[in-house]
């Protein structure tokens, strides 16, 4: 993000920003049943199982504010949470595998796509992607969609510690190099973990510095 600088400073907002209480306000299945606009949206996307909700709840210091499964598509809506009357976060489905028919799958996919191109008070979404895997397919339509609609987008890779250092340094150096000409994209790549909280301040100084 043009101008930041993740210091002292801003590590010490991004802490004092996520103290606050965070608390469920909406799950939306529908466009019907979104909240209405206002707070400053901070979206987290990623495939089935990448790790949104344990990352949720590392953020906030929380162990079960947003549910976190071993079964992948549990998530089947998207949850609006209210940190500290100040911003949004939202857990939107995972993609890429659900246990639902098709026709239920592509009703959400056409809802969310929905709500990235159309939804005014989203300023950023966090693209999650698993370090043991890399960027996938999905993962690439994903990002596709938001440089189209014109939604800045930050990668964040989840279970960094499942994964090599040397593999992870070379992971984030091959992303950052396709990121530096793709529309939207922010350049440098954060390396996070639920389970250790490596990255998992300065992600918070990063979303504090919006």
């Amino acid at each position: 993000m043009p101008g930041f600088v993740l210091d002292e400073a801003a590590l010490k907002a991004g802490e004092k920003l996520f103290r606050q209480e965070c608390r469920f306000v909406a799950g939306a299945d529908t466009p019907a049943a979104l909240p209405p606009d206002g707070l400053p949206e901070i979206a987290f996307a990623g495939r089935s199982n990448v790790g949104k909700s344990s990352l949720i709840n590392a953020l906030t210091g929380r162990k079960a504010l947003a549910r976190a499964s071993n079964t992948p598509g549990r998530t089947q809506q998207i949850n609006f949470f209210d940190l500290g009357g100040v911003m949004r976060l939202v857990d939107l489905p995972g993609y890429g595998y659900a246990v639902a028919s098709k026709t239920k799958i592509e009703k959400w996919n056409t809802f969310i796509r929905s709500y990235l191109r159309g939804r005014r008070s989203l300023k950023r979404v966090c693209v999650l992607i698993d370090a043991r895997h890399g960027i996938m397919a999905v993962d690439q339509d994903t990002m596709e969609t938001l440089s189209h609609a014109g939604v800045p987008y930050v990668v964040v890779l989840t279970k960094s510690d499942k994964t090599k250092q040397d593999d992870l340094s070379a992971l984030k150096e091959r992303i950052e190099s396709e990121l530096k000409v793709t529309p939207g994209a922010y350049a440098k790549v954060y390396a996070t973990s639920a389970s250790s909280k490596s990255g998992i301040s300065e992600l918070r100084a990063i979303l504090a510095g919006l």
